[in-house]
């Protein structure tokens, strides 16, 4: 593969990983396996991000809707959740990478919540790269709480209803001070959002490939790399007032 200049790379990027129980499947093991298969390519993924210089990277590892899956599967996320945390906190802070982590956090279990302010609060100064982790997360959760908060502002005569535009909303919400994904990367083939940063994706180009997770590693990281690198991003211009702008 080609090197990629750092301005033609994404500031941000965000990941739905899918596909680890078909992977588990396919090869006649458990979902869980899988899962824990799919541990190693977020290792690899972030690894590769940092390495060629992506400031943000969002993973999204746990839906609010994945509450309704089976609770032997929710269980072992869980714990697969936190032996990541304990594992690669020394690897945070060797690399200076920062965590950060978004969703409805107060459904985790207490060890769980306890293990991600720990890895947030001693990661907190380091300013190489910053993850995102989408825990118990679903958009819509997401930009109801921030209507509600806007909401209380204008009862409580902070803002005025007319103050509220775009960044005062974007404000409101989990990922307030993280620039919005200029890739999103979707694996296993399907093509759907699943209820993740509809509202930060507006412009965001989208990256599908059949891949299925744990299979997804280095080289097909910077295989979307160079996807995003062949987008004319345009915002809503014509190609004839970008080349202007440029």
């Amino acid at each position: 593969m080609s090197a990629i200049a750092q301005q033609d790379l994404p500031r941000h990027v965000a990941v739905i990983m899918d596909g680890n129980g078909r992977w588990a499947t396919s090869r006649g093991l458990s979902r869980v396996q899988g899962h824990r298969k799919g541990k190693d390519s977020v290792r690899e993924v972030v690894e590769t991000a940092r390495e060629i210089g992506i400031e943000f990277l969002t993973l999204y590892a746990f839906s609010s809707e994945n509450w309704q899956r089976p609770e032997r599967e929710v269980s072992a996320l869980m714990r697969l959740l936190r032996r990541y945390l304990k594992t690669e906190l020394n690897k945070m802070m060797r690399y200076e990478i920062r965590l950060r982590a978004i969703g409805n956090l107060r459904k985790l279990p207490a060890e769980i919540l306890k293990e991600i302010r720990h890895v947030e609060q001693e990661t907190r100064k380091n300013t190489r790269m910053t993850v995102i982790l989408a825990v118990s997360y679903g958009s819509r959760d997401e930009i109801i709480k921030a209507t509600r908060k806007l909401a209380r502002q204008v009862r409580d005569g902070v803002i005025a209803p007319e103050d509220i535009d775009e960044t005062s909303f974007a404000g409101a919400l989990m990922t307030a001070g993280i620039p919005d994904p200029d890739l999103l990367i979707r694996t296993s083939g399907e093509m759907r959002v699943s209820n993740f940063l509809l509202w930060q994706i507006a412009y965001a180009e989208l990256y599908v490939t059949r891949t299925l997770w744990p299979d997804f590693r280095r080289e097909q990281f910077l295989e979307a790399m160079e996807y995003y690198k062949s987008r004319d991003r345009r915002f809503g211009l014509t190609e004839e007032q970008l080349a202007e702008a440029k």
